[in-house]
């Protein structure tokens, strides 16, 4: 695999800068794929945008970038995208045909010095600032590799960078023309997998999590076979009607939405109750009594448990140690049930009356057990 160190000026970089849904993010001539299908949408914050326009003002040096040489004049950024969009960003419009860098005009300002209401335009900034940042040059590594040298070499340089979430590396394993559907669905601020599903759905889109909700939703678990299955596929068409289908189905079920329906496993609910006969209105009374029972502590286990009736969803309040003391000393120390002494360590609290029938969590419900009887108990 080739590797060469070469010095890019910002003035080259920015030629031709665009960024669009139909062309994607290019620059350089229009010869660099600034986001190639495998990377992540642009995700820097303020401050670590302003941090790069900054180091780039003051003539230091950014960490070294990488870009795939494809052999036909052509670049794809490997590393280096959220920096490289900064500084296109910060600087778009400027021209570069002999014209004066005093014409040049950005698209966003940067805080420069403490006070922080001090934010400036590149046309703001002084004429030494405005002459020096087209001539700052960027030290960049083309590589040439195949695809499976160029994905070994993504994973490693993104051990130093910030780290790519596990659908990030997915995309990039499975780059092709069902991972960029897909992304059309899922992966774009304001997608319309976000606007159908984010009071149901946890994760923010452009980190690809709503995309890996979605597939493993329709896989059951199984991304990695799905997406290697779908890679050459031309559309993720499928992928969105399944994930809208489930999103649908859990707004006619549970008409009444509440905050503990977001993040709700919706997908594995939809694939085991969908074909069932329902009654909403019936679901939504035990949903409000649920809701409002102290013993319930995880109130978002509410819909898997009026589905299944797996109390595990629920986490049951359990008993204090002042209940369960208060409880073995009532006992004399011995099992309830077997009535043979035990050291309190060796006995768990248990409701008499189970809570499914009933029964709270409060002292006089509660019975001290030795572990056999317990699970005797449990078992009937």
């Amino acid at each position: 695999m080739d590797i060469k160190l070469h010095e890019i000026p910002i003035r080259d970089l920015v030629v031709g800068y665009t960024d669009s849904a139909e062309e994607g993010v290019v620059g350089y001539g229009g010869n660099l794929d600034i986001r190639p299908k495998y990377q992540r949408e642009f995700i820097y914050k303020d401050k670590q945008r302003d941090a790069v326009i900054e180091t780039v003002m003051n003539d230091f040096p950014l960490n070294v970038m990488y870009w795939v040489d494809n052999g036909d004049g052509k670049y794809e950024v490997l590393d280096g995208q959220q920096r490289i969009i900064s500084i296109c960003q910060f600087v778009a419009g400027m021209k570069t045909d002999g014209e004066s860098p005093m014409d040049y005009v950005g698209t966003f300002s940067v805080v420069l010095g403490p006070a922080t209401d001090d934010r400036r335009y590149f046309h703001n900034l002084e004429v030494d600032e405005r002459q020096r940042i087209p001539g700052y040059r960027l030290m960049v590594y083309f590589r040439r590799g195949t695809d499976s040298e160029k994905l070994a070499w993504f994973k490693t340089i993104n051990i130093a960078g910030e780290k790519l979430t596990d659908q990030e590396l997915r995309n990039a394993v499975f780059a092709g023309p069902w991972v960029t559907d897909a992304k059309r669905y899922f992966s774009k601020t304001g997608c319309p997998a976000y606007g159908h599903a984010r009071d149901y759905v946890r994760g923010v889109p452009i980190r690809q999590e709503y995309l890996e909700t979605a597939i493993d939703w329709l896989s059951d678990g199984n991304i990695w076979k799905y997406m290697g299955r779908h890679k050459h596929d031309a559309s993720a068409n499928p992928l969105w009607l399944h994930f809208k289908a489930v999103i649908d189905w859990a707004k006619v079920t549970f008409p009444k939405y509440r905050k503990e329906m977001k993040g709700a496993p919706w997908g594995p609910l939809y694939t085991a109750h969908r074909e069932e006969e329902l009654v909403p209105a019936k679901l939504e009374d035990e949903v409000a009594r649920l809701m409002a029972d102290d013993d319930v502590t995880k109130k978002s286990g509410v819909y898997s448990y009026v589905l299944n009736r797996d109390e595990k969803h629920l986490n049951i309040r359990a008993f204090t140690e002042s209940q369960k003391r208060a409880a073995y000393e009532r006992q004399k120390g011995k099992c309830k049930k077997c009535k043979k002494p035990f050291d309190i360590g060796e006995m768990q609290a248990d409701h008499i009356t189970p809570w499914s029938k009933g029964g709270h969590t409060v002292p006089k419900n509660c019975q001290m057990l030795c572990g056999p009887c317990n699970r005797a108990k449990s078992d009937v």
